[in-house]
């Protein structure tokens, strides 16, 4: 049976402690960690706050789902330095966190870290011409390609997460860009809102791609697909049919609510979205 599992990306205000006791307060089995400030930034952790942040996880018997990386606001912004950025010397900070959470899943047990699909592009996709996106494509290749040997030592796999106007937003163009490689390293962070922005129906793509996908991330979207993310049942998204496929591949694994703009309210939000889970699945 899925797992239910929400982000502490929407606990910004709080501290790491308190967003993981209000997640596990509200029923849920698992709580995805935002590696960034305020919570778990990797050079902000010591080794004596690890092991008392593992003894808090026990004690509340909460399960981490995945270590979402995408968001480096402690060195730029939400979507910067990217994978993509103009100088080499940016893109390897994106690197460096990328290792140092590589490292952080495998002293807590999670066998998946997300990351961004390259990031932003420097001009918007239709004036990006097909030479100059090719050649953003390498780049991400080369600079992902540098923290692969160190995810299949360490046995972390890392998930791509594709994304409205950032440089992979479409499923196609994620199953191009895995070609290039041959590794397990490598994964598929399902958000089913970010396909139905881009126009795709992710019930229809979850039935595709199976047990190719290693996490999802779940929330709602509006009718016109803005990218805003919304509490399940608020928007447009057919969950009753999100739900049949999710049955018919007999998904596993771990479903976590992604609701960032839900910053004052997140208790109550987390209560709802689950409240609305678990009907769904009734």
């Amino acid at each position: 049976m899925m797992k239910f599992a929400f982000s502490t990306n929407a606990f910004k205000k709080f501290t790491l402690t308190e967003a993981i006791r209000s997640i596990a307060q509200t029923g849920y089995q698992g709580a995805e960690i935002m590696c960034d400030r305020p919570h778990a930034y990797p050079p902000d952790l010591t080794p004596d706050s690890l092991k008392e942040f593992k003894k808090l996880l026990k004690g509340l018997n909460l399960s981490i789902s995945n270590l979402n990386t995408f968001m480096l606001c402690a060195l730029g912004d939400m979507h910067h330095p990217s994978w993509i950025e103009p100088t080499l010397e940016e893109r390897a900070k994106r690197v460096q966190h990328t290792i140092n959470c590589i490292n952080l899943a495998a002293e807590l047990g999670v066998p998946t870290i997300s990351t961004e699909p390259g990031g932003p592009e420097p001009e918007k996709s239709a004036f990006l011409s097909t030479e100059k996106r090719n050649n953003l494509l390498k780049i991400f290749k080369e600079e992902l390609a540098k923290v692969i040997p160190l995810a299949e030592k360490r046995k972390i796999k890392i998930l791509i997460e594709p994304e409205p106007d950032l440089l992979i937003e479409r499923s196609e163009q994620l199953e191009e860009f895995l070609k290039w490689f041959r590794t397990p390293a490598l994964g598929i962070n399902f958000d089913l809102g970010h396909f139905f922005c881009v126009g795709e129906d992710p019930a229809e793509l979850i039935k595709k791609w199976g047990n190719r996908i290693d996490h999802i991330h779940l929330e709602d979207i509006a009718d016109n697909r803005k990218h805003q993310h919304l509490l399940p049942g608020t928007g447009a998204i057919d969950f009753p049919k999100i739900f049949r496929a999710l049955k018919e591949i007999n998904y596993q694994g771990w479903v976590t609510v992604e609701l960032y703009p839900y910053q004052e309210s997140p208790v109550e939000t987390a209560k709802k979205a689950l409240e609305f889970l678990n009907r769904g699945l009734c």
